[in-house]
């Protein structure tokens, strides 16, 4: 049977692949979290184990099992079996996987940030998966919110970057105004993209 990945941050915008069969599902026991690790400018969006939190996403098959171009796409990071952990409408279920960054190359702290081209990319899926709401569950089922946010919108530097509407663009500033993020500059952050 061909397996299917969990995907629960830009692999949600289907803009951002072609993998077949993609269709809204949740992952019982994880929470998503901004994580820094070193040599690297910017942070990764990842998940931890949290019992109490369920989060939305996509699920995709991975055809073949060729799961060479996804784990290159998702590079740093390590696959899991998800197990029984996902929330789905397929029958017979699959295996399915999805991608966490491994605790033993996060870091506490540093100068890293979050690319807003990547964040767009991100709640734009959301937005048009679950609507408004999924998009505000997404901000309040996410750690790590006290990383400044680099504003790259008029030059993206995410290589998979859409082009968001104005309603969508609204939903992303009013959550981060919201949740009292700090927006830098190009300029105020001295980012250098290193390793990016």
């Amino acid at each position: 049977m061909t397996p299917y990945f969990f995907g629960y941050g830009s692999l949600v915008n289907r803009n951002t692949h072609a993998y077949p069969d993609a269709r809204p599902a949740r992952l019982d026991g994880w929470r998503r979290k901004w994580v820094r690790t070193e040599g690297r400018d910017i942070v990764y969006l990842s998940v931890v184990q949290d019992q109490s939190t369920r989060i939305d996403g996509l699920i995709a098959a991975v055809p073949g099992a060729d799961w060479a171009a996804l784990d290159q796409r998702e590079y740093s990071y390590e696959r899991h079996a998800s197990g029984g952990a996902v929330v789905h409408d397929l029958v017979p279920a699959p295996d399915i996987a999805h991608y966490a960054i491994p605790q033993d190359i996060a870091v506490d702290d540093g100068a890293h940030v979050i690319l807003l081209s990547y964040l767009d990319v991100v709640i734009q899926g959301f937005l048009r998966e679950f609507g408004t709401e999924g998009a505000e569950r997404f901000f309040d089922s996410t750690d790590g919110w006290d990383t400044p946010i680099l504003d790259d919108r008029a030059a993206p530097l995410y290589p998979r970057h859409q082009t968001l509407t104005g309603e969508e663009t609204a939903v992303v500033d009013h959550h981060m105004k919201r949740l009292s993020v700090n927006v830098k500059s190009r300029e105020d952050a001295a980012f250098t993209a290193k390793n990016f």
